[in-house]
């Protein structure tokens, strides 16, 4: 039977037996197609294909650049068509059963030294409402390695001064508690008492948020990244900076200090530890001092 056959009988598949959406069950359609293709400029029939052949094609997905998802994507279309010639009974083994992708390189996190985290902080000095809260802003995403869109979240009401815990509503609907230190406390108490009223008086809604923009509205992620450019640029730094960096940096300094790993996953709000190893390649600091201390020639 024609290929064009396999490929109406494989979109009905798709929309009734696996329910997939329009969306889906169009990307599958148009991955085939490109797989199609590709088999007839190379004169090569879709039942007959081996691995050396699905490896051929893999390596011209590379070739062409698309994105590591794309080609993930384009890769599972094929092993869903090919499962189906299988139920079919039209072919004996999947090709596409075994692909491996290239393992995508991961890159380091970026993070700020402690004398560049000192250099954020000296170059807030104003006592103007705006001042009071990029300070109270900076040393609690420093202090307790919150996301910013749990940031944004944070409301008054989960702010315990006495034993300097937030309550942080972070992804999956999974709250946490995160301690906070004393510089911590000083500025969000500052800000809160006197800059925040001044802030709010512009007769923005607040809503009970903890911080707000210069018209007394709720404060946005976009805001957060925005604040932090104008501090790095008042700064001494010469580096760029984003919301993750600071996130990046309590990580990375808890672990330098003598943190488990264990503990910095929960501060974290990590599901899985594996997320929060890759903070263990970057604590060079740590490495050093054991280093100099265990190798006889250091």
């Amino acid at each position: 039977m024609e290929s064009i056959d396999w490929r109406e009988a494989f979109e009905d598949y798709l929309v009734v037996e696996r329910h997939y959406s329009p969306k889906t069950v169009e990307n599958y359609l148009y991955d085939l197609d490109c797989f199609f293709a590709f088999l007839k400029e190379h004169r090569q029939n879709f039942l007959n294909i081996e691995y050396r052949q699905v490896r051929q094609y893999v390596n011209f997905l590379y070739d062409k650049q698309y994105k590591r998802t794309t080609m993930q994507r384009k890769i599972s279309s094929l092993r869903t068509f090919y499962r189906f010639l299988m139920q079919n009974e039209l072919i004996s083994e999947n090709p596409f059963e075994y692909v491996i992708m290239k393992k995508k390189e991961k890159r380091l996190p970026s993070f700020f030294y402690p004398k560049e985290m000192q250099a954020l902080f000296d170059s807030i000095q104003g006592q103007d409402a705006l001042s009071l809260r990029n300070r109270a802003l900076l040393e609690l995403l420093y202090s307790t390695g919150i996301r910013v869109s749990e940031c944004v979240q944070l409301k008054i009401n989960d702010i315990d001064f006495i034993g300097q815990f937030i309550l942080v509503h972070g992804k999956g609907s999974k709250d946490r508690y995160v301690p906070f230190n004393d510089h911590a406390n000083k500025a969000l108490k500052t800000y809160l008492q006197i800059a925040r009223p001044q802030l709010i008086a512009q007769k923005g809604a607040a809503l009970g948020y903890v911080f707000v923009n210069a018209q007394g509205n709720p404060l946005t992620a976009r805001g957060v990244r925005y604040i932090l450019t104008k501090i790095i640029q008042q700064s001494s730094l010469t580096t760029s900076i984003h919301p993750h960096q600071l996130r990046h940096t309590f990580a990375t300094h808890l672990l330098n200090n003598g943190a488990d790993l264990r503990s910095v996953q929960e501060l974290l709000g990590h599901v899985d530890v594996s997320s929060t190893q890759i903070y263990a390649h970057v604590t060079t600091e740590s490495l050093q001092k054991t280093y100099r201390h265990f190798h006889p020639r250091a």
